[in-house]
């Protein structure tokens, strides 16, 4: 385990979002929002971050590259709706959203009472849910993004796979899959696999787990054995926001609920929005 190649317009990171969209993803969270829609919000809410992280006085500096992958129904599709590939440097990104919406946020006003602030928020990925749960599909597409990237990268950052999903997949096993993509990798390290299970049931959520034996759920112990283990920079992430991490801790959140989603893609792309060369 290295995971310590600096991260530069000369020598960017990838990240690359694999994103369930069955027709399960429409159910809703105890927010009242679809997982689909709240998913999507978050996802686009990283994006901004990225950009907004790397946006110097000379514009917006290509630290990484970003893809999205949604699948659903009997296949996986590029979720970007970008021109020129799937896997996009940043600055393409920044030029490139589907729409700007206008929302609200509350702040605090100057005499502690809160207030409305209206603020442009950028789309680049739209929620959808249809068709049976393509998960092999969406990690299959996921190697065909990377084998070529890390290829053409030998000194970078290795890529990072962030997997969200809520169902079973319908088509076949998706462990051989994860193992190859997990053999994908740079000169510093193999390409990070994190993956998420989001529920709206009653049960708590299991974050950053260090024993296979902590979950319950069949499939979810499958997706345990699917996630890397944290490197360091995750782990120190995890930490500053309070989990309990162990050694021997994966990428791999069970039963999430909207602050353990928001959180789960901050902390796997940190080493995107670090980077300041």
């Amino acid at each position: 385990m290295s995971y310590q190649a600096e991260i530069s317009r000369a020598s960017p990171t990838a990240v690359v979002m694999v994103i369930d969209q069955s027709t399960s993803m429409s159910h809703r969270l105890r927010s009242g929002q679809s997982k689909a829609a709240f998913l999507a919000d978050v996802l686009n809410k990283t994006l901004y971050t990225l950009i907004a992280s790397c946006s110097k006085a000379d514009g917006v500096r290509d630290y990484f590259h970003v893809g999205v992958i949604a699948y659903g129904g009997d296949e996986a599709r590029d979720g970007l709706q970008i021109e020129g590939g799937a896997l996009h440097p940043l600055s393409r990104l920044a030029e490139a959203p589907l729409r700007v919406e206008t929302r609200t946020k509350k702040v605090a006003g100057p005499n502690g009472d809160v207030m409305e602030q209206s603020v442009r928020f950028p789309i680049w990925f739209e929620p959808k849910s249809r068709g049976k749960t393509a998960m092999c599909a969406g990690l299959e597409a996921a190697i065909g993004l990377l084998r070529d990237w890390c290829a053409e990268h030998p000194a970078a950052f290795p890529p990072t796979i962030l997997h969200v999903t809520d169902g079973h997949p319908s088509d076949g096993d998706p462990e051989p899959i994860a193992d190859r993509l997990k053999t994908l990798a740079t000169d510093d390290g193999a390409c990070l696999l994190f993956n998420l299970h989001v529920d709206v049931g009653d049960g708590e959520p299991l974050i950053f787990p260090n024993d296979e034996r902590a979950v319950a759920d069949r499939f979810g112990k499958a997706l345990f054995r699917m996630s890397s283990l944290l490197p360091p920079h995750a782990l120190e992430s995890a930490a500053r926001k309070g989990y309990d991490v162990r050694p021997g801790a994966r990428g791999f959140v069970y039963n999430a609920g909207i602050e353990a989603i928001a959180d789960f893609f901050d902390i796997g792309t940190r080493p995107a929005v670090a980077a300041d060369r």
